[in-house]
């Protein structure tokens, strides 16, 4: 049985943190608690790290993780071409409940899966994974949960989940991750809403000022009042973008997706439709 830290002392604390921190290092899987869910964590630059965490949810490349970093210093080291209206973004909500895309560097030595060249950060506002972020770097972090089953809000859950496959357990009690991240793309011109969220689009347009903001989850007039398109490529149905509003995750696609060309988000209908949905830890 992988060991299980109780982090509500403070020599529980200072022994799992450094047991995760090691386990990280080492690309193996860690189970840590965030300001929304449990996650399921790895050192993000640890190709056999990632392949383990997708490993132990059930999941394909095609639906790479997001990275949780533990400072704002770390964005421009993993994305490029950040615009400013992000940066106003970062400087009101991180840490908390918003995720940002970006363009990832092309540089960086890592392997999160088919990312399509996009990379989803976001800095949680929970001093424990700090801490193991802080000393890790960045981590690609799931939702402690296998791929189609509910969200898990407590250690002992996620342990029948992963069991091994788990090197180290850290207990913070009971996670209340009712609201997801609110999710953005910012790899163009106007950031584009992927998934409503903690943080309310009155309050993104309140720090975005005179930037639009594409919100395709906004209340639409009825059908009688919309000029129906012809059948051709302007009218058809959009293509999924790569991040699943539900989950927070990659949505699997046929084939390559330019995301700067395809503002529609869509469901992700990869798998059956659960009650309590995958979130974005």
């Amino acid at each position: 049985m992988s060991p299980v830290f109780d982090l509500s002392d403070e020599q529980g604390r200072t022994d799992g943190i450094a047991a995760a921190v090691e386990a990280a290092r080492m690309g193996r899987c860690v189970v840590l608690p965030t300001d929304t869910v449990y996650g399921i964590g790895t050192d993000a630059f640890s190709a056999a790290g990632v392949d383990a965490l997708l490993a132990a949810k059930g999941r394909g490349r095609d639906m790479p993780p997001p990275v949780l970093i533990g400072d704002v210093a770390a964005v421009d080291g993993l994305a490029t071409a950040v615009p400013s209206y992000a940066r106003r973004l970062i400087d009101a909500f991180w840490p908390g409940g918003l995720t940002l895309v970006f363009r990832s560097q092309p540089s960086l030595a890592w392997d999160l899966g088919d990312t399509n060249g996009t990379v989803a950060l976001r800095i949680p506002d929970d001093e424990l994974t700090l801490a193991v972020l802080r000393e890790v770097g960045p981590m690609a972090v799931s939702s402690a949960n296998r791929s189609g089953e509910p969200t898990v809000t407590t250690i002992t859950e996620a342990g029948f989940a992963f069991g091994p496959a788990v090197d180290v357990y850290l207990d913070a009690g009971v996670r209340n991750g009712d609201t997801p991240s609110t999710i953005l793309d910012c790899t163009k011109a106007d950031p584009v809403v992927l998934r409503a969220g903690a943080i309310t689009v009155e309050q993104l347009r309140e720090v975005l000022g005179p930037v639009e903001l594409v919100d395709p989850f906004a209340e639409q007039p009825p059908d009688d009042a919309v000029d129906h398109p012809a059948d051709d490529a302007e009218g058809a149905a959009p293509i999924a973008p790569e991040i699943d509003p539900a989950t927070g995750e990659r949505v699997p696609l046929d084939g390559p997706i330019d995301l700067a060309k395809h503002e529609d988000p869509s469901e992700d209908t990869s798998e059956p439709e659960q009650p309590d949905h995958e979130v974005n830890p």
